[in-house]
Order: C-alpha cells, then structure tokens, then sequence
C-alpha cells in the first residue's frame, strides 16, 4: 500500500482486503509506504464473523502496528498493539490511542501486523483503512514514569496486586480508576501489565503517591501461555511473537531480569485459548497459583505447584514461589482479589520484588484477611514463610497459624505428603490460632492453606488465603 505526498492539513485514505485460510501464520504483517511530511496515522479495520457449528473456533483477529525500524522479533519497531480490544487506533508526536507509543510518524515502510487468533473454517476475510493526515509533526512528549519508592513502614507486610489491565489493553478502567480501587482494597503497590505494550508505563505517574507504589511491566501474551513482566525498567518492551517450540522464551525472560523484572507465568492452567502455560517453569522467578475469583483451574495451579514443592526437596534445588493477583479488566472485576502481602524490607521496587522473589509472602482474598505463620523448635530456633528451619530431622517442631478476618474457614496444612492437619471451622469472628507439632523427617515443609465452607460433598471450599511453604530441616 502506498501514499503519495500531499499538502499540509490533506487527508488521505487508502483500503487494503484480503482473505486468511485456517492454519494462518500467527502474525501476518501488512506493508505500509509512508511518505515524508505525514503528522498522523490512523487504522481503522473489521473482519467477518461467519457462523460456526458448536464447538468450531470461530474468527478473532487481533492487530497492531510496527514502524519503518521493521518487524524484526525483539519488536525494535513496534508501535503498539490492541489485540482485538479495539477497532481503530491513530498515533502522532504528541499522542496515540491507549496502547501505543506517541512519535514521529516518520518515512518509511510500516507494516499493520495482524494476528489471526482462531480462524473459521470459512477463512477470515478482513478490509484495512489507513488514513495519513499531513503537515508538522507537532513536538513529541517526553514520557514521565512514576517514582520507584513510595513511602513505607520499613520492613513491614505489604499489600498488592502484580497483574491488572487498564484500557491500555483490553480493560476498560483509567489507570486513574485502577489507583482509586487499589488504595481502597488496601493495596500499597500494582504493577501495570498490559497485554503485549508498555505504553501504558508513561501514564502512571499521577497515579502513585506515597500511599501507593506503582511498578511497571507487561503480559507477555504469546500463544502458548502469558506470562508477566514485573516491575521493569521504565520503557521495557517484551516481544511475545513466538511459541514454545520456537525456543525462543528463555531470551525474553533473561531480558525481562536484565530489566530488573520478575518473570511471572500467569494462570499456568487457564483454559481460554493459547492461556495454558507450555513453556515450563525454569525460567520463573515466582508462579500465579491464583488468578481472580478461585475457580477450578486455580485448584489444578496450585496442586501443580506444590507438586514442583515436592520436587524442589527431592532433588535439593531452589523452589519456586507462588503468588496471585486479581487480573482485573472492568466493572466487577475486583482490583485486589486475590493479592499477594509480601514481607519486604521498605516499599520500593527492589525490596518488594526481593520478598517476592524470595517467597517471604501469602495470598489472601483481600485486605480482611491477616496471617502470621512461623515455625519453632525447642531451643528458640524459629522460621516465617517462605524461610528455612534449620533443624535435626527428629528434632520436635511446631507450627503455628494465627488468622483473623476469615469467619468461618478452615484451616488445612499441607506438607510434602499432602494435607495432613484440617482445622475445625473458625468462629464467626474470623480470628483463631491452629497450631501443629511434627518433625523435619516426617515433613520437608509446611504450607498453610485457608478454605471457605464447602458448598456441598467432600471436595474442599475455594481459598481464602495461603501461604507460601517453611521448609523444615537442614538441607
């Protein structure tokens, strides 16, 4: 598709269609010739959406754009990206539509990437407008990032939620309405994770105070499962155009860490297409064991890491910690359900990403719910969550759980051999004390879990709350 130069304040358009056949490539990219003296692009795009017979994928095309620096994957040209949230986007200097980068609308070949996301049997014909407006480019906005460090409790417990979306993707809250609900969940840090752009990171900075602590990533979307970018570097783009077979993750997840990020799988169980998480877990620095309202493929996340708990004993290397977060998009969704209390030494980036990545945290249902979990032995050695209690292996231990906020749940205590404590129901209070004596060699650790009332049979309540494990014994 070409252009031809024009006179400031002309508008020109022009439409491109086509047709893509099931078993498309995952991203077909579309060339745009962009002559010199544009001020703005705009993109506006349908496709059909034929009926399909129940149980058949029917079409879903997600799109984006990527300037002349070219399509290459470590995305040095993208411009931003709208999945299928959107139906239009323009980008110029001095804006952009939510989810892609203001600048220069410089000369060159642009290419429109598409990404067929399931396709009907039928094909999926789509039709592509770009409209180009002349004149000055207009002075390109100096992007403004919050603060790194809000103003703590020293070392304290910490309240947050690592994976939301405003409608810099596919949400439709403000960053300035996410603030609002953060501090009213009781949150003290988020951390923005738009799917596949960091455009949002330039629009937080009013957001955060020094109540609120605001760190910046992505949800890496790619087509064999999500994972999260937590809490890098301002500006940190994380291209996500391949799939496990490809080989090509470990490069992304090094660059996140080079960032000064986590690398986060997201609800590793998911069951909407391309959510399941395929790319394993030797590359994660935590895992979302919990991913908004509890739901059965959070039961699977959770025996599948404990699982990975098992084994990190077996074969006497570093375990993996678990986390969660709301994943909220719109109304209802409920910011700060679940969230992740981290036990960090301030509230700054770097110490709250070292509680993480250090598993010195729980997961509770929201800001109600308060647990101190700790393990002792009989000469004053003791131990918190996600520490070690470096004791003889027949060496008398006990654990004690105190909870408050949680009316009516149960405790469980798991270990390496599975559940092997189930408290009686907690009074209508919520607050109540369950304490437990075993030995490093009947268990190599111990993690707490609590558990509303079960709607019916013996399968066990939706969480209200767990912890990451204490390990027990010397390793």
């Amino acid at each position: 598709m070409s252009f031809a130069s024009a006179a400031d304040g002309d508008q020109e358009s022009r439409t491109v269609r086509g047709t893509l056949p099931p078993g498309s490539p995952d991203f077909v990219y579309v060339p745009v010739e962009v002559p010199a003296g544009v001020r703005e692009l705009k993109v506006a795009y349908t496709y059909d959406r034929p009926s399909v017979p129940a149980g058949t994928l029917g079409n879903a095309l997600d799109i984006g754009v990527f300037d002349e620096r070219g399509t290459e994957l470590g995305g040095r040209g993208f411009r931003g990206w709208s999945g299928g949230a959107r139906t239009e986007f323009f980008l110029r200097a001095d804006d952009a539509t939510p989810g892609y980068l203001p600048g220069p609308v410089r000369e060159g070949t642009w290419h429109i990437a598409l990404g067929p996301y399931t396709v009907a049997p039928q094909g999926l014909s789509y039709e592509i407008t770009i409209t180009l407006t002349y004149g000055e480019p207009g002075e390109t906005v100096e992007p403004v990032y919050p603060p790194e460090r809000a103003k703590g409790r020293g070392r304290a417990w910490y309240r947050g939620d690592c994976h939301l979306h405003s409608w810099h993707s596919d949400g439709r809250r403000t960053p300035a309405e996410i603030g609002e609900l953060a501090r009213a969940a009781g949150l003290d840090f988020i951390n923005s994770s738009e799917h596949n752009t960091h455009a949002a990171h330039a629009h937080w900075a009013d957001v955060a105070g020094d109540d609120l602590l605001v760190m910046l990533g992505e949800e890496v979307t790619t087509r064999n499962g999500h994972v999260v970018a937590l809490g890098t570097d301002p500006g940190t783009f994380v291209d996500w155009r391949y799939r496990a077979r490809d080989n090509r993750f470990g490069r992304f997840a090094r660059q996140i860490r080079r960032a000064g990020g986590l690398v986060v799988p997201a609800h590793p169980h998911a069951t909407c297409i391309g959510c399941n998480w395929k790319f394993g877990f030797g590359e994660a620095d935590a895992v979302e064991a919990w991913n908004g309202p509890y739901t059965p493929d959070d039961e699977v996340a959770l025996a599948d890491w404990d699982s990975m708990l098992v084994a990190s004993v077996r074969d006497g290397r570093d375990w993996i910690p678990a986390m969660g977060s709301s994943d909220a998009h719109r109304s209802p969704d409920a910011v700060g359900s679940p969230q992740t209390v981290v036990l960090a030494d301030d509230l700054t980036r770097e110490a709250i990403q070292e509680g993480i990545r250090a598993g010195r945290s729980y997961v509770a249902e929201s800001a109600r719910v308060t647990l101190s979990f700790r393990a002792s032995g009989g000469r004053g050695e003791h131990a918190g969550i996600g520490e070690r209690l470096a004791v003889g292996r027949d060496t008398p231990v006990t654990v004690r759980l105190e909870v408050t906020g949680a009316p009516r749940c149960t405790v469980r205590l798991v270990t390496d051999q599975g559940v092997v404590h189930t408290s009686a129901p907690l009074p209508v209070a919520g607050s109540g004390v369950v304490e437990w004596r075993t030995t490093p060699s009947y268990a190599a650790y111990v993690r707490a879990e609590l558990r509303h009332e079960a709607a019916a049979g013996p399968l066990p309540g939706p969480l209200a709350a767990f912890t990451n494990p204490i390990f027990l014994g010397r390793r």
